[in-house]
Formats: C-alpha cells, sequence, structure tokens
C-alpha cells in the first residue's frame, strides 16, 4: 500500500492511497464463492447456482461492498501510519477502477489541530456555590399555590395580584389600535405580563370604571406602531377577581403525587427537585466558567473549519422556526462566538486526553437516573437511552464536560462565589 499525503491548509489533509488491485479482487472472488453456497434464486437449487448467475445478478453489488470496505480499512490504516487525526469522516474520491494493477483513491478531511501545552494551573477559576435553604423551599411551595389559584369575582377597587379584564383603544398620533371600537384583554397584576405604566393604570379601579390617561410604551412593545411612543389609552374595567389560594394541607399535597399527604415528605420532595436543578445548573454555570478561560487563555488555536461551520448553523437554526435552514448571514453571525466554543470543547478533550481522564461509569448511571426521573415513566426513559447509541453517546459527552470542568477547577486557581439558590438560577443577564 503506498500512501501520500497533502497539506491542503493548516488543518485540511488530502490523502491518496494505493492499493493492489489484486486484494480487491480476491475479495469479490471469495464473496461470490460464499454466495453460492447460501444465495437462493428461483430455477435453482439452494448451493447449485452458478458462479456466473451470481456474477452477473450480484457482481456489481458485491464490487462497490468490497471496495467501500478495503477504502475504509486502508483508510484506518493509512491515517494510523501518517499519525494524523481526523476530526470527521472524509470525502472520498475513487473510480475504483484498476490502473497499472492498482487501485487509487484520495481522502481529504480536516485533522485535529496541534495543542499548545495547556497550563492549567495559570487559569483564574470563580466557582459559583449555593445551598436550597428552608426559605426557596417555601418559595417554591408559594409558586405551586400560585399556579393552582382559583379566582372570585369582587366589587372592591383591584390590586395586585388580582386578574382584571379591560376593553382598551390607543391613539398615538394618527394612528389608532385597534381602528375601530375596543380590545379587550386580560391579565393579573403585577405579574408582568403587561408594562409597568399600564399595569399602573388598571390598579385601583373597580367593575365599570372608564378613563383615559396617557401612557407611553416601551420600546420593545410588539405593536411597533406604538413602541417607544406616547398614546393615550382610554381604558374601561369589565370586571375584578381576588386570587383563592389553597391552603397547603393533605389534599393539596395529594395532586403532586404524595399519596399519603404528608407535607413534610412532599417538602422533602420539593427540596430534592431544587437540589437537583441547582446541582445542574451549578455545574453548567461552572463548564461555562473553565470553557471561556480556556479558550481566552490559548486565542491562537487552530479551529476546524467544519467543526466551527457547524456549531455555527447550530446556534443559527436556534433563531429560526424549527426545520428551516438558517439564512448565510445570520451563520456568518454566529461563527466568531461558534469558534471560541469549539476551541473550549477541543481544549477541553485535549485536556482528558493527556491527563487520562476516563467516563466515570457511577456518575453515567447517576445522570441518567436524574434525567429519567423527570418522566412519568422513568424505567422506560433508561430503556430508551440503553438502546439508542446516539443517545448513550451524547449523555457520556456531558458527563465527560463535568469531569474536565471538575478536573480544570480543583487544578486552577479557583475561589468559590457564594450565592443564593435565586441568583444562581436567575438567567445570565437577568
Amino acid at each position: 500500500m503506498q500512501v501520500s499525503v497533502e497539506n491542503v491548509s493548516k488543518l485540511e489533509r488530502k490523502i491518496t492511497v494505493k492499493f493492489p488491485a489484486d486484494r480487491l479482487e480476491s475479495q469479490v472472488s471469495a464473496r461470490i464463492a460464499e454466495m453460492g453456497r447460501t444465495v437462493r434464486l428461483k430455477g435453482f437449487r439452494p448451493g447449485k447456482v452458478p458462479l456466473n448467475v451470481i456474477k452477473q445478478r450480484f457482481g456489481a453489488q458485491v464490487h462497490g461492498e468490497a471496495l467501500s470496505e478495503l477504502i475504509g480499512s486502508t483508510l484506518r490504516e493509512a491515517v494510523e501510519k501518517e499519525n494524523l487525526r481526523p476530526i470527521a469522516n472524509p470525502s472520498v474520491e475513487t473510480t475504483g477502477n484498476a490502473e497499472n494493477g492498482e487501485i487509487a483513491y484520495t481522502a481529504t478531511f480536516e485533522i485535529m489541530p496541534e495543542f499548545p501545552e495547556i497550563d492549567v494551573a495559570a487559569l483564574e477559576i470563580s466557582r459559583p456555590v449555593a445551598v436550597v435553604s428552608d426559605a426557596d423551599i417555601d418559595k417554591m411551595i408559594e409558586t405551586l399555590r400560585l399556579q393552582r389559584r382559583s379566582f372570585d369575582e369582587v366589587s372592591r377597587a383591584s390590586a395586585e395580584g388580582d386578574f382584571v379584564m379591560f376593553e382598551y383603544s390607543a391613539q398615538a398620533g394618527d394612528y389608532r389600535f385597534p381602528a375601530e371600537g375596543l380590545e379587550r384583554a386580560g391579565s393579573v397584576l403585577g405579574s408582568g405580563n403587561l408594562f409597568k405604566a399600564l399595569d399602573e393604570a388598571l390598579t385601583n379601579r373597580s367593575a365599570g370604571d372608564e378613563a383615559t390617561t396617557e401612557i407611553e410604551f416601551p420600546a420593545d412593545f410588539r405593536n411597533t406602531d406604538l413602541a417607544g411612543k406616547k398614546a393615550q389609552v382610554s381604558i374601561k374595567i369589565i370586571k375584578v377577581q381576588a386570587p383563592n389560594l389553597p391552603a397547603v394541607d393533605a389534599d393539596f399535597v395529594k395532586a403532586f403525587g404524595v399519596v399519603d399527604g404528608d407535607i413534610e415528605t412532599f417538602r422533602k420532595e420539593v427540596r430534592a427537585n431544587l437540589e437537583r436543578e441547582l446541582k445542574g445548573t451549578l455545574m453548567g454555570r461552572l463548564k461555562a466558567e473553565v470553557a471561556e478561560k480556556l479558550a481566552d487563555a490559548y486565542p491562537n488555536l487552530d479551529v476546524p473549519n467544519l467543526m466551527a461551520q457547524g456549531e455555527a448553523r447550530s446556534m443559527a437554526a436556534g433563531s429560526v422556526p424549527r426545520g428551516q435552514e438558517p439564512p448565510a448571514e445570520l451563520v456568518a453571525a454566529a461563527e466568531p462566538i461558534a469558534r471560541k466554543r469549539v476551541a473550549a470543547a477541543l481544549l477541553m478533550g485535549e485536556i482528558a486526553r493527556k491527563n487520562e481522564i476516563r467516563i466515570d461509569r457511577s456518575r453515567m448511571a447517576e445522570m441518567l437516573t436524574t434525567i429519567a426521573s423527570t418522566y412519568e415513566e422513568p424505567e422506560k426513559v433508561i430503556e430508551l437511552y440503553n438502546g439508542d447509541p446516539q443517545l448513550m453517546s451524547g449523555l457520556q459527552n456531558r458527563v465527560m464536560e463535568d469531569q474536565v470542568a471538575e478536573w480544570v477547577a480543583d487544578h486552577a486557581k479557583t475561589t468559590e462565589q457564594s450565592l443564593s439558590f435565586d441568583e444562581v438560577m436567575r438567567p445570565v443577564g437577568g
């Protein structure tokens, strides 16, 4: 077998491989002979089909399969011989025909970059830590009460927490919404569903009240003809309903699957759920911190274009309807961040490789159990994962990322940042 390598770019390689044509011929002949013993064709007894008939019927298929397998095996040999680390399946070109007793093909692919010596000890990592308090449990239970509240109509003036149904119109210059009549809407005051100025205009009003007031609409208001403008808003209160929150009693907790209705058991389950969410979010924040510090520390790492473009497309796809191809300009805009993400992932992978970090199977089992516990039938989710190599591969990658992030934090200049549960769970920038 002859191998030659061409450096197309920093990371792109074109490898040309030639192997004796008789390797293919002998493999095809062996397969045809094997088929002669097993193939069934109408008009022939089993094992008695002439080889020329088999070649005529299946020769092209067998030739293609054998060629594909030979290309795969010889390419693996060639890549190993040249010490190359492809990042994805190569693009292969060949005629499949023998020339001068040899069959040749070319394979083009990108390889892993050359990594610098990664000095984790020089990184300054901030690691958030937090615990679930009794107050956090109380707050979550209050949230669950709010989700199950009912509303009763009242004759008093509206206040925060009340549901108000109203009709309104808005006049900004020559523009009126709606064009005719009034628009009907409803919202819980103080819930954030309405912007603050409108919320205030609906507060302290009773059913039947009418008023006109000047309101400035926020710049990001969904109606662009009103966004960022002052308008004369006429409102009419249709009805006011006061919230009626359920008591935290046996009936309440039974609705959440606590069969015996025991409140302490319910609180323990709420704590367990909050601790699971907290643990996942803390790990996510640590991974993001480690990834950012690694990428910033090694900004000149060569990133394979295929990986960067794939990540950019994935990021851009989140901004368009599902199944729709993101526009090229959106993909291009995402590429700088995508390159940084890929660089971080590559550096974390190299850290795992160099330091021989192995997958912790107990953590795999723990994460799978945690994922499954969020579904009604956990055992079916576990069965699904165990039967799907792609899902298990994704799970394995997540566990490895967690382990590498923790390893980096253990070996870097890491300081702990004490936060409350709410501070950890609050969206970044929120």
